[in-house]
């Protein structure tokens, strides 16, 4: 079973996916999301249902990671097709 973490602060949230896992979207993610290292960190309005949508399979669990404070992810660097 796939699980993915959704961090999110009292203003917004991302849903976090390696990389790879998104290749198959990777035209259609729009600037608002993020990306550090191998993982992107998906928005919550828009590009993580489309990844969420484009899964094959059912079964995937989500745990939720809250902070009271900006998350550190609005400090990385913005989504760009490469």
């Amino acid at each position: 079973m796939k699980i993915y973490n959704f961090h999110s602060d009292p203003g917004h949230g991302w849903l976090e996916v390696p990389l790879d896992e998104v290749k198959h979207i990777a035209s259609k993610i729009t600037g608002y999301s993020y990306i550090r290292g191998d993982n992107v960190y998906l928005e919550e309005d828009c590009d993580a249902g489309l990844f969420l949508d484009s899964l094959q399979t059912g079964t995937f669990k989500i745990n939720n990671v809250y902070t009271d404070n900006d998350s550190p992810i609005r400090n990385y660097r913005h989504y760009q097709v490469a």
